[in-house]
Formats: C-alpha cells, structure tokens, sequence
C-alpha cells in the first residue's frame, strides 16, 4: 500500500481579512504603517494608521501588521494582503527557522542575529493566538485595499517631513 504524505489541515475560511502596508520617505527616513481589517461576515471595516520620524520601510510594513493583529479582540482566521516579501516570507518560510535557531538567521555558513528581531518577536507572539493566510499583493497594481493602506502611511509619515 503506497504512503500518503501527512495530512495538513485546511485553515477554514478567514473571518477576518487584514489589509496592511508601510511607507518611507528615504530608508532609513520618516515612515508611516496603515492597516485595514474587514470583518468578512459582516463587511465591517476598521481602519488605522500611524508614523515614526526615524525607520525602515520593512520596519513600517511590519508594524502595519502588528497593529492589524493587536486590533483583534479573540483568535480569528485571518488571511493577510501584503506587497512585502519580507514580511510574507518572513512569516511563513523564515519565522519557524529563526526560533529554533535562536532568533539567528544562516548566513555564509554562519548563524547571524535577524534584523527587527524585536518586531518579529511581536509578530510571532500575536500569531500565537490566531491561524494565519498569507496573500501577496503588488504594490503600486491597483489593489483597491493596498492602495488605501498606501495613501493612509504615506499621509502619517507626512507630518514629520
């Protein structure tokens, strides 16, 4: 009788769909995060946003999901819409690797400390409590809830030009 690889349980549906982006004036520079969370039942929406005189870009787009996170209120499915390939991937390749190497990442055959390990750590102690989808978006393509989370960052980040 053949092996079947191990089942790996389909998330259900996301409840909650989490929208999330950064923005930098130069990088480092003055930056600005934004997220939208839309209650998929219901079509609620809830939306934020928020700057920092001095940051990266990266910095910002995960903090546009920290924030998105901290918002909900009890463990939910979400299916997060992002342009970052740092943060997708970080969250669904690297993440696992960096904790069981002790918040090190490999490089050049040598265990090297991860940038905005801080962030990360927040990331994975919100992801704790909720069953996460990652979904790339481009940036900058016409996504309707990109662009508003795009236009929200870049105006937070405005007042400290």
């Amino acid at each position: 009788m053949p092996s079947r690889p191990p089942h790996k349980p389909e998330l259900p549906p996301a409840e909650v769909h989490l929208f999330a982006d950064g923005a930098c004036s130069g990088n480092p520079g003055p930056g600005g995060w934004a997220f939208v969370l839309r209650h998929v039942p219901s079509g609620k929406e809830k939306e934020c946003s928020g700057g920092e005189r001095e940051t990266t870009n990266n910095r910002m787009e995960m903090t546009a999901v920290i924030r998105g996170l901290e918002a909900l209120n009890r463990p939910t499915t979400i299916e997060l819409f992002t342009d970052s390939t740092y943060v997708g991937k970080g969250l669904v390749e690297w993440l696992p690797k960096w904790k069981a190497n002790g918040w090190r990442r490999r490089e050049g055959g040598r265990l090297q400390a991860i940038k905005n390990e801080d962030l990360w750590r927040q990331l994975d102690q919100l992801l704790g409590r909720h069953r996460l989808r990652v979904t790339h978006v481009r940036g900058h393509s016409g996504h309707v809830e990109n662009e508003r989370c795009d236009t929200l960052a870049v105006a937070a980040y405005q007042k400290f030009l």
